[in-house]
């Protein structure tokens, strides 16, 4: 018998999603290069979590996989922790970033919707 928890259904959801909240990071993760950065830095996350290492994905590390300029990948990165989307952190000269634990469970909330006619 498994533990997990049933998607909420489109009601429940409606009650209790921050909308408002939700559309602010599907707005910046509407762009092709933020979608991208998101998505490494969440790779990189699930990576270090089965390898048990710090989970912190090096800005320099992403940057060198796109071929932008410093203030574009700059821009992106602030776009992405103003929604609330990733956490950034100084280290001296480098930039680390992690996923928002509590924004990333919103989203998967909000689009792991039970259908109508589920019985659960």
């Amino acid at each position: 018998m498994s533990s997990e928890i049933p998607p909420p259904t489109p009601l429940e959801l409606s009650q209790t999603l921050d909308f408002k909240q939700l559309v602010r990071q599907m707005k910046a993760l509407s762009n092709e290069y933020r979608l991208k950065m998101y998505l490494k830095i969440l790779e990189h996350e699930q990576t270090t979590i089965e390898t048990h290492k710090e989970c912190t994905c090096l800005i320099s590390d992403i940057a060198a996989k796109f071929k932008l300029g410093a203030p574009t990948i700059s821009h992106h990165i602030k776009t992405l922790e103003s929604a609330g989307l990733i956490e950034v952190e100084k280290h001296g000269k480098f930039i680390s970033a992690r996923i928002n634990q509590d924004a990333h469970q919103l989203a998967m909330r909000a689009f792991r919707v039970r259908p109508l006619d589920d019985p659960k």
